[in-house]
């Protein structure tokens, strides 16, 4: 009887197993039925599974795992409202492009339509949210079915990908000798542009008075770090980094023009887009951002994103790093380089020179409470130069990003193409992890508002049962985009009840969010002035396996600097 035991496996082994054998490193999600075999069983098997708080911070955790390590993370989730719940990781995960896998328990088959516990249209409803959605018609089936996820995640544009298992698999048993594991799916294939394609767009650029290369996060995905800084270095090139392109060559680069981002775009007449997308981020790619004469060169690795909403001069399909090497070749027969004397350099080099004055002038006011560009000032002056940057929260975000320099890639995780609050904890889980395994030093600061922060503020909870050396800075202004002081919640307190006459986007002012991470063993500060601040950071810095919460006061009503071209913009079409 015991050998013939051993001679069995049940349907969690199974998942666990085929998930190895597709070298899948990571799991993030909540047990519940029916699927706490199977995290289990992952567990068995040498994957690392977080258990986390709400599903949703799980599926943000297993998408940057996607995106940083290029093998999709694993969003394990119960069925019905456990899988509604991961549902905005996995659109997150599709609007940025990287790869996911969800793993859903459902009913058990013989209850279909019967009103089962948690009963819903799993593979359905994930149809709109993934690439790929299925559910396996037998045991037999699983290890394809979840190989076919895998690659489909990673192939052609990245995305999230979805298998139902029926709660009746979990713990079905089947012999061993009947399994069929597929083999580990190959990386993608590298694919070339067209050799006429890459000489048109080489020509259009060595033509250009005032050019541009936009570095998107596609760049950042495909490693293309080395060919590109090549092409700047080699062409002398400005450029700009949407906001998790930063780093692919790093921010103090002399070439990166992110200070005078809007002159930029608004009198480049060539803009080579290596990676980026023209949607909201870059304001569609139509005037008044953009000149009407524009000539647009795009690099994508999707054929469908070619041509979306202007009419490039040039369309180079392929991977991002595998074409820049193209467009390299082509301008070393040629020898061209972009003069560094021109009027366009001279103009861009005015216009970063006025904005970082600007900008330094607002991080050094000395009036109390603080000011955004405060905070950001004494935090790049401590923060460690390779650190993971995760950032959410409209200004906190926003002003960040300009503020906060990354000179490596992939070392910025924040709202992304879809905008979204809350994956700033799980986004910082998910590095933390990664970051154990391959770079045990490396730090990992999550710096958001306290808005957003309330998105997943109990996964700090995950953080200290992991020991995860994360910082959390909120950067706290009493509100959604801005708040009130204490003094003005009082006297609207005299009228009623503050939930009834105060604004939609004002939140209980000095809320001490630090607090929540000493409850669970971290180390939390409240901090008002400058000098507490740098005293909050260097405290948590040096405590390098402690996970900390800096929860910083600021001004409620500070805002960002006047923008020629804000960064939400509507189209005028």
């Amino acid at each position: 009887m015991a050998a013939d035991v051993a001679e069995r496996l049940s349907g969690a082994q199974l998942i666990a197993e085929a998930l190895k054998a597709q070298n899948i490193e990571y799991m993030f999600g909540i047990v519940g039925i029916p699927v706490t075999e199977i995290a289990i069983a992952a567990q068995a098997t040498g994957i690392k599974y977080v258990g986390m708080r709400n599903e949703q911070a799980a599926c943000y955790a297993a998408s940057a795992v996607g995106y940083l390590t290029g093998r999709p993370g694993v969003c394990l989730v119960v069925s019905g409202p456990g899988l509604i719940h991961a549902l905005g990781g996995m659109a997150n995960a599709n609007m940025n492009c990287w790869p996911l896998l969800v793993i859903g328990g459902s009913s058990d088959r013989n209850q279909d339509t019967m009103g089962a516990f948690q009963e819903f249209p799993q593979v359905e409803a994930c149809r709109l949210y993934s690439k790929f959605s299925a559910r396996p018609s037998s045991l037999e089936t699983i290890p394809a079915i979840i190989e076919k996820a895998v690659r489909t995640s990673i192939y052609g544009r990245p995305g999230a990908c979805y298998i139902d298992i029926p709660g009746d698999f979990v713990n079905l048993q089947m012999s061993k000798s009947s399994v069929k594991y597929v083999e580990c799916c190959l990386p993608p294939p590298v694919s070339l542009a067209e050799r006429s394609a890459v000489s048109a767009a080489a020509s259009v650029i060595s033509h250009s008075r005032q050019p541009l290369l936009i570095i998107g996060k596609g760049a950042a995905y495909s490693h293309a770090e080395d060919s590109i800084r090549r092409l700047v270095d080699q062409c002398e090139l400005p450029f700009l980094p949407t906001p998790m392109g930063k780093g692919v060559v790093p921010d103090n680069h002399p070439n990166c023009v992110a200070a005078a981002r809007s002159r930029a775009l608004l009198h480049a007449d060539v803009i080579v887009l290596l990676g980026a997308r023209l949607n909201w981020i870059l304001h569609f790619g139509l005037p008044p951002r953009f000149r009407p004469d524009v000539k647009v060169i795009q690099v994508d690795i999707c054929a469908e994103e070619l041509g979306n909403n202007v009419r490039p001069v040039a369309t180079l399909l392929g991977d991002i790093n595998a074409v820049t090497q193209q467009l390299l070749e082509e301008f070393s027969r040629s020898l061209w380089k972009y003069p560094s004397d021109t009027e366009w350099w001279k103009r861009l080099r005015e216009t970063m020179k006025n904005n970082e004055e600007k900008a330094q002038a607002l991080a050094l006011q000395k009036s109390l409470p603080m000011n955004y560009y405060t905070v950001f000032h004494h935090a790049k002056k401590l923060l460690p130069k390779d650190c993971f940057l995760v950032s959410e929260g409209a200004n906190t975000m926003d002003i960040g990003r300009t503020m906060l320099p990354n000179n490596y890639p992939r070392h910025r995780l924040d709202a992304g193409t879809f905008g979204t609050m809350g994956v700033g904890l799980g986004f910082a889980i998910a590095a933390a992890m990664v970051a154990k395994d391959r770079t045990p030093n490396k730090r990992v600061i999550c710096i958001e508002g306290d808005s957003a922060f309330g998105f997943s503020g109990m996964e700090v909870e995950t953080i200290c049962r992991y020991k995860l050396p994360i910082l959390i800075i909120i950067v706290n202004n009493n509100g959604i985009y801005n708040g009130v002081d204490a003094d003005s919640w009082e006297e609207i307190s005299k009228f009623g009840e503050p939930s009834m006459c105060a604004l939609p986007n004002f939140l209980l002012p000095n809320s001490h969010y630090e607090q929540v991470m000493s409850a669970f063993g971290g180390k939390g500060y409240f901090v008002k002035t400058p000098e507490e601040l740098q005293n909050a950071l260097k405290a948590s810095l040096e405590e390098n396996q402690v996970p900390s919460l800096i929860n910083v006061m600021i001004d409620p009503l500070s805002a960002r600097k006047q923008q020629d071209f804000p960064w939400l913009t509507r189209s005028n079409m």
